[in-house]
């Protein structure tokens, strides 16, 4: 998953994480210079996307049922690191916000800072994606599989990286996982998601 999303254009990026964003009925927000697309499962996994004016992307993935939520834990300072050699103009995007579905706050109790959660922390500076360092340093030390734990693998599979990405293709991929009943319903989804498509290029 890791390759195919280096592999793809962030233009292409953007408009597959636009769909996903309507297709979960999140609303983009503009964001201090950027635009937030979002996309969750409704059960507390989560992909958010900030895409900045000049070229350069932040992606924050959360899956609640890992090793790096640290939702119960309130570590303020180990959330921080997680964020550590991401440039601080992408790390403002999601400090000091206010907090909504897919990215909660962990505050700090003694200065009253917030930053979102995130279980993984990726950035794009204009030609190359990155994992943060904090978290790259944090999962080594701790010997965890970073793009499992994470929630990078869950969170954009959807997203069909380095498969085409059309209406037929995420019909199939939702069939695959068995989230139909019936043809009817099919045909009515296909229906639904050629619209979306439509309005995104």
């Amino acid at each position: 998953m890791w390759d195919a999303l280096a592999a793809t254009p962030l233009p292409e990026v953007r408009r597959r994480a636009a769909v996903m964003d309507e297709l979960a009925e999140v609303a983009p927000v503009a964001v201090a210079g950027a635009q937030r697309l979002a996309w969750n499962d409704g059960g507390g996994q989560s992909a958010v996307w900030y895409f900045t004016e000049d070229g350069r992307a932040l992606l924050l993935t959360f899956d609640h049922e890992t090793e790096l939520n640290l939702y119960a834990e309130e570590d303020y300072a180990l959330q921080e690191s997680f964020y550590e050699g991401v440039p601080e103009d992408l790390v403002a995007l999601v400090r000091d916000r206010p907090e909504n579905y897919e990215s909660l706050n962990l505050t700090d109790a003694a200065t009253g800072r917030s930053i979102h959660y995130a279980g993984g922390v990726f950035w794009f500076d204009g030609t190359r994606w990155y994992v943060a360092d904090g978290l790259a340093k944090h999962c080594q030390g701790e010997g965890l599989d970073l793009l499992a734990e994470s929630g990078f693998d869950y969170c954009l599979d959807d997203y069909l990286f380095g498969q085409d990405f059309t209406p037929e293709a995420v019909l199939a991929h939702r069939d695959e996982d068995g989230q139909y009943e019936d043809e009817k319903e099919k045909e009515a989804d296909l229906v639904e998601l050629r619209e979306v498509f439509g309005r995104h290029g």
